[in-house]
């Protein structure tokens, strides 16, 4: 591992315990125990390390994802995701992914290319989990699409609501993509259900 590779690492991690938000180069160069110089040499600026540490999560976040044995069935793999998400490491990964959007960066170019190259890797080690857990290959972007951005906003939730209230919904969730992944057409069932009224 490179120098540059290690210094990731160890910011990376520094991160995780510390947060995004608020990280200036010359705390974090301190803290792990190198110079600011150091980092500029190898990162460029503080929104260059912002986007590497943002993307060493995501590499962090993948693997766990591909860690996992399928469920079975695709309402199962989607609990078992939001609890593995409820852990480190995809617990503070996913923090940090929240506290990168909070900064506004993540519209921004450069960094937005970097976040969307890693966002799609992320939604190919999900859409590769939930085709474990049953899910077909045809069905499975709806699924990834409603899973993923439903699970962000659970997240958010954790801060502030129950959690048995939250395995409720991320059920209620799962129970949609299990709907999905059988090859209902939820939209149709959402009409039919309003025409009845």
């Amino acid at each position: 591992m490179g120098r540059r590779e290690d210094l990731l690492d160890q910011v990376t991690d520094h991160v995780f315990e510390h947060g995004l938000i608020g990280l200036t180069l010359r705390p974090v160069a301190a803290a792990i125990g190198t110079s600011d110089r150091m980092l500029i040499y190898h990162f460029g600026n503080r929104d260059e390390l912002v986007a590497a540490v943002v993307t060493r999560a995501e590499d962090r976040a993948v693997a766990a994802v591909d860690a996992l044995p399928g469920a079975a069935g695709v309402r199962a793999g989607v609990n078992a995701l939001w609890a593995a998400l409820q852990r480190d490491p995809l617990h503070r990964c996913t923090d940090i992914y929240v506290q990168a959007a909070a900064t506004g960066l993540i519209g921004q170019e450069r960094f937005a290319t970097i976040v969307r190259e890693a966002n799609e890797r992320w939604v190919r080690a999900l859409g590769d989990y939930l085709v474990r857990c049953g899910a077909s290959p045809e069905a499975v972007g709806r699924i990834v699409r409603l899973v993923d951005s439903s699970l962000y906003g659970f997240h958010l939730d954790l801060s502030t609501d129950r959690p048995d209230e939250l395995a409720e919904g991320v059920d209620d969730l799962a129970a949609a993509a299990q709907a999905i992944a059988n090859g209902w057409d939820l939209a149709a069932l959402g009409h039919a259900k309003g025409a009845t009224r």
